[in-house]
């Protein structure tokens, strides 16, 4: 644990020799890594964080967006001498990864992205119908007659039609999560120049694999492979086979 940005970050720094940095997704820790840390530390030198509102590291100061996320990792990698990282993320870590290679805030010679978030789904009729009453509702609910007359009902309304995640969310970090959600990082997608892993988990409900044949498409050089009999958390769901694709994009060779 030290102090970033002028917040406690938890974090590990491990090994030697080129590094490789690993994000993980919304609501998680760096600790979700923790076999695949301790398993390449002998070939990289590995640095894994909890992104800032996550695990035991500090909230951001206000709602971030994705670019804050991408800018705060930037900053963090910088101060640790950490340069030419090769990136692995999940979800919302993939979010932010899809930042930083297409921006050019960092040199990054690889980059792996795992059931990775960025595509903002098209919605159906039926959920655009959803959405235009949301906003009604939420106009309705927001005149200060009705805040007075029926304190916090909007604040109710919400977390009865809100997801888990922004449900189990503290206030801050509901503000990260919609600006998150809300953002298509799809344009972003073909500004990535560097090699791309893709790994998905073929039963993923989150992140579905049409995403990623979707950014395997989009992305100039890239790759797909597909965890059979795996979900949106497939580097778990399928550890050995995700830990022998790390291996092979990564160059790693185990005796035996």
């Amino acid at each position: 644990m030290a102090g970033f940005g002028g917040m406690n970050i938890n974090y590990c720094d491990r090994g030697a020799g080129d590094a490789v940095v690993f994000l993980h997704g919304w609501g998680a820790s760096y600790s979700i890594f923790e076999k695949f840390l301790e398993s390449m530390v002998e070939n990289y030198r590995v640095v894994a964080l909890d992104l800032p509102g996550f695990g035991a590291s500090d909230e951001p100061p206000r709602g971030w967006s994705v670019d804050d996320y991408a800018g705060f990792v930037a900053s963090f990698l910088a101060d640790v001498g950490v340069s030419c990282p090769i990136l692995i993320g999940h979800s919302f870590g993939g979010r932010v990864i899809i930042k930083l290679a297409a921006s050019g805030l960092i040199n990054i010679p690889k980059i792996i992205l795992v059931d990775s978030a960025g595509i903002r789904p098209k919605r159906t009729f039926c959920q655009q119908a959803r959405s235009v009453f949301y906003r009604f509702v939420k106009r309705l609910i927001s005149i200060d007659f009705i805040q007075r007359k029926f304190p916090g009902a909007l604040e109710r309304w919400r977390m009865k039609h809100s997801s888990a995640d922004y449900r189990s969310a503290s206030p801050m970090m509901r503000e990260c999560l919609v600006k998150a959600v809300n953002e298509d990082l799809t344009p972003c997608l073909s500004s990535i120049s560097c090699p791309t892993l893709l790994v998905w988990g073929e039963n993923d409900a989150d992140t579905p694999l049409v995403d990623g044949r979707l950014m395997e498409k989009l992305i100039p050089d890239a790759g797909l492979v597909v965890l059979k009999n795996a979900g949106h958390y497939s580097f778990l769901d399928q550890s050995f086979a995700f830990a022998r694709v790390l291996d092979s994009f990564l160059n790693i060779k185990r005796p035996g």
